[in-house]
């Protein structure tokens, strides 16, 4: 039965069976959720997943109910997590971090997400940022930043999608001007995870049109979509902007296959409290209702030149690379939430009672869980296959990080959907995870590229290879 189950029950409330034991709990990757979860890891990989699933399982699900009811954002859980490593999980161990590979992340990402999806999911979004510094960072900008990201003295958040593009992410009209000793940049960004709390902000802007280092447009270049896939706004909000000199004007550049393009985005550090650096209101979001998530507005903010990083131009191929990392790590975040539900089902199955036999024993129930169980284990080696090809940086991790993310993202939904049908009534109510799973799952479908992206990427691959 469910391990969140509310101590105390209502008296005119039909009692469920008795909660999942403790026993059951530990014995979390021995279950069906778990089946072969271990089989692919090395000794070392089996070690992290202990180590994460232990702490998932006493400080992030006796929490994550609470959390999501007051839209509070861990932040001292978040640091108890990267005192286990969990901050800096790519960061080199000289600048603080663990020196893990990608494929050793996601076994990480999934055992958090298991008691806690989108906190699993921020740490995500805070390694990107570290990993995008760590990779493209000068030696004096790795000093600074590295060491306190990994311990999350500092929080990270990643700045690229815009009110008026989403998955077409190259038509962004943010735009960063030379100015003595730096740039000033002017323009805003939405759906921004972390926005207003984080301390540090990597963000892409349009230094000019065409500069080398781009590539691509749009979808076409590999399509980001960070936030929720917004149409664009009316063209009297976008003239106000113009006329207040902010990133919307249509001056910035164009579309994915128009005027600018992949080129001419160029990437920057950002500190938070930076003059005409500012932050909209909350969002009510359907999920992930623990993580702030808003607007970030720049009004001509100054970043010195020494914060650009990599070369003026290359923002897009940076983006590019940290989302192929980003996909892969959604999609063990959404395994670990998937395994979570399909764990409460089967228990639930086999302990309700139904016209004199347990739910487990119908011919129905029984497909129905053994098709969760497939699609998550099909989902996990997806997975783990699309973050080995980034460790070996394979010719094709690009098209495997969005065949995982495409793959896992849908199936584990739908096995949250599934385990949400089998619980009946109870896995409609907030007293139990499983309506929260489904609602936290929904979005990794749209966000890090949307899944009818990922089918472009995957598809174009495809018909690049047939012609070569």
């Amino acid at each position: 039965m469910l391990d969140a189950l509310r101590a105390g029950q209502s008296a005119s409330r039909p009692a469920p069976p008795g909660p999942v034991s403790s026993a059951h709990s530990a014995r979390r990757f021995a279950s069906v959720s778990g089946w072969g979860a271990s089989l692919h890891l090395t000794p070392e990989q089996r070690d992290f997943q202990a180590l994460a699933s232990d702490f998932a399982r006493g400080r992030l699900e006796p929490h994550a109910a609470g959390w999501d009811a007051r839209g509070e954002f861990p932040v001292a859980a978040l640091r108890e997590a990267a005192g286990l490593g969990f901050g800096g999980v790519y960061t080199p161990e000289d600048l603080g971090g663990s020196g893990l590979s990608r494929a050793d992340g996601a076994v990480i990402f999934e055992a958090l997400a298991y008691g806690d999806v989108p906190f699993a999911a921020y740490l995500t979004i805070h390694n990107m940022v570290s990993g995008i510094i760590n990779r493209h960072g000068s030696e004096a900008v790795r000093s600074r930043y590295l060491p306190r990201l990994a311990s999350m003295e500092l929080l990270a958040a990643y700045c690229l999608t815009e009110p008026g593009s989403g998955s077409d992410a190259a038509a962004m009209r943010t735009v960063a001007t030379p100015a003595d000793g730096g740039w000033l940049i002017s323009g805003s960004k939405a759906f921004i995870s972390g926005g207003g709390v984080a301390d540090v902000y990597v963000v892409m802007a349009r230094t000019a049109t065409g500069d080398a280092g781009g590539g691509g447009g749009g979808a076409g270049g590999g399509g980001i979509e960070l936030g929720l896939g917004v149409p664009p706004p009316p063209p009297a909000a976008v003239s106000a902007a113009a006329a207040a000199g902010g990133g919307e004007s249509a001056k910035a550049g164009g579309g994915g296959g128009g005027k600018g393009g992949g080129g001419g985005i160029s990437a920057f550090i950002v500190e938070k409290g930076s003059p005409g650096l500012s932050f909209g209101p909350p969002e009510r979001k359907m999920g992930w209702r623990m993580q702030p998530t808003c607007a970030v507005s720049f009004d001509r903010v100054f970043v010195p030149s020494g914060q650009l990083l990599g070369r003026q131009g290359e923002g897009f191929k940076i983006a590019m690379a940290a989302l192929d990392g980003g996909r892969v790590n959604i999609a063990a975040c959404s395994v670990g939430g998937a395994a979570r539900a399909l764990d409460a089902a089967a228990a639930y199955a086999g302990e309700r009672s139904q016209f004199g036999q347990a739910v487990a024993s119908f011919q129905a129930s029984q497909f129905k869980l053994a098709d969760m169980a497939t699609r998550l284990a099909a989902s996990r080696l997806l997975v783990a296959s699309a973050a080995r090809a980034l460790d070996a940086a394979a010719p094709e991790a690009t098209t495997a990080a969005a065949m995982a993310k495409r793959f896992a993202t849908d199936e584990c939904f739908a096995v949250a959907l599934d385990a949400q049908q089998l619980l009946g009534g109870y896995g409609y109510l907030c007293d139990f995870p499983l309506e929260r799973i489904v609602r936290d799952l929904r979005v990794h479908s749209i966000l890090e590229g949307t899944n009818e992206v990922m089918r472009l990427v995957i598809s174009r691959q495809l018909q690049r290879a047939a012609a070569s």
